[in-house]
């Protein structure tokens, strides 16, 4: 089965509405004719209104990057899918290695965020992702396979084929460094195993699984190549319009 690749730039705590507009100006202008690829931006809560006015009718997907588990109700602080929606939003990010390690967010939480996403209509991006020391005490796959089956608990098979998958190793997130394209490929091919015994054939091989970790355009076209890499989870390289449009156009190398 065909999986269409998607990139997605996470702007983090990134850009003023001014800024933010600017920049989905020039990606909406630069990627206007998409046809085997997905691109998708994650601004800010502040700039989803204004980042969707210039969308809309774009290539362009939007999303954003946390959501709470709730509908609605006295969360003060915090912003519910059907605000996301009415935001224009079609994706949300979820379980980001930055909230698990900041904010304290659990499996347990994305999981319950992406069953209420899915239910509102929102297609979830579920991260997960090792730390330096579990990868060095060799404990990647343990902490993979919990994060993975406890993030994803519960999910209908037709729920998994509307669900993204990013593979986002800590170590590699604002460093500098990057998993080689075989180590990530490693773990991308683990992970859509653990679907395959739990959901079957069918549906691991229809769920797109991202990279994130120093994706820049300098490595995209080796990371992309790999057989179980279907895009990517951008941070610093989806802040300069240039950056992201080459990683969106990535090319892989013809081996025909």
């Amino acid at each position: 089965m065909s999986r269409r690749p998607l990139m997605a730039g996470n702007w983090k705590m990134h850009k003023t509405i001014e800024e933010a507009v600017q920049l989905a100006n020039a990606l909406k202008e630069a990627l206007a004719k998409l046809n085997d690829r997905d691109a998708l931006v994650c601004p800010p809560f502040t700039s989803l209104s204004s980042v969707s006015e210039i969308l809309k009718g774009s290539s362009v997907f939007l999303g954003a990057q946390n959501m709470n588990d709730n509908v609605q109700g006295a969360f003060t602080g915090e912003v519910s899918p059907v605000m996301l929606k009415d935001a224009g939003c079609s994706f949300v990010i979820l379980g980001h290695s930055e909230r698990r390690q900041y904010y304290s967010e659990t499996s347990a939480l994305v999981n319950q965020k992406c069953r209420l996403a899915l239910a509102q209509g929102l297609t979830p991006i579920v991260c997960v992702g090792e730390k330096l020391d579990e990868r060095e005490s060799g404990k990647t796959f343990d902490v993979i396979k919990t994060q993975t089956k406890e993030s994803l608990n519960n999910l209908s098979s037709e729920q998994l084929k509307s669900t993204v998958i990013a593979y986002e190793p800590v170590w590699a997130i604002g460093t500098g460094k990057t998993a080689t394209p075989a180590q990530a490929q490693e773990v991308h091919s683990f992970v859509r195993q653990l679907i395959n015994e739990t959901y079957g054939e069918s549906v691991a091989a229809s769920v797109r699984i991202l990279y994130g970790g120093s994706v820049k355009p300098d490595n995209i076209d080796s990371l992309m190549a790999q057989p179980d890499i279907d895009g990517g989870l951008v941070g610093g390289a989806s802040l300069k319009a240039g950056d992201f449009v080459r990683l969106v156009n990535f090319q892989v190398p013809c081996n025909c």
